[in-house]
């Protein structure tokens, strides 16, 4: 405990008494030298600026701009271990899917609970035609309205037009403002993979994909399996 700390405690300092300790105890500041970086100690010099005082303040304000800079890496550091959580946990519960249920099911919690989503539609080309949910399987002859955007096998966002919307999100397309759209590759295009919002800034074109293009690499994997041993299976 300091001279301070016993001359005053549980009270709130004055300005008198603080100023009456600092007489009392000229090397206090040899102690707590730090305190000299955040003091504000004006050098009379007339209208001129003494250059301890000019270097004084520039150690200042580098020291707040080192505090701020710090502050936002902790920021960024805590934003990014949250997000690595939340893909830790989807891609283990697609990894762990053996139906295209699972699947779907996966989707829909994670996109839509983790990440923000407000609706999810996986379309897998098969020969069979089929529609449960989310999720639903057709002859790729029958997705020709959104064949661009299958075209560069890269992930595509923004508007998407009234065709494409109604086509990947049907009922709920009159809400889906934005959208995110996957193209599933595996050897070739199996499929693709909607992401909905009712935010029509949530999904924008000049946004990076990267996340978007893992999550297209898991799931083209976990489906190309599934579909190969769905095709096994007897009748």
């Amino acid at each position: 405990m300091s001279k301070l700390d016993k001359q005053v405690t549980g009270e709130k300092l004055t300005r008198e008494q603080v100023a009456a300790f600092l007489q009392n105890d000229p090397d206090f500041f040899l102690e707590y030298e730090y305190l000299l970086e955040v003091l504000s100690v004006p050098h009379p010099s007339g209208a001129a600026i003494s250059l301890v005082e000019r270097q004084s303040s520039l150690l200042r304000n580098k020291n707040k701009m080192l505090t701020v800079h710090l502050s936002d890496l902790c920021d960024a550091a805590r934003h990014n271990d949250t997000q690595f959580e939340k893909t830790k946990r989807m891609v283990l519960a697609l990894l762990d899917a053996q139906t295209l249920d699972d699947l779907g099911g996966a989707l829909e919690e994670s996109l839509c609970r983790d990440f923000y989503g407000d609706a999810t539609s996986l379309i897998l080309f098969a020969e069979n035609q089929l529609t449960v949910n989310n999720r639903r399987m057709m002859p790729r002859e029958m997705a020709g309205i959104v064949e661009p955007l299958m075209l560069s096998c890269e992930p595509s966002c923004g508007n998407l037009s009234a065709a494409e919307n109604h086509f990947l999100f049907e009922g709920r397309s009159a809400m889906i403002q934005s959208a995110a759209v996957i193209p599933l590759v595996q050897g070739e295009t199996i499929g693709l993979l909607g992401i909905g919002s009712y935010d029509a800034d949530y999904f924008q074109s000049s946004q990076g994909t990267l996340f978007l293009s893992y999550v297209g690499e898991v799931l083209s994997r976990v489906a190309s399996r599934i579909l190969h041993q769905q095709s096994e299976s007897p009748a």
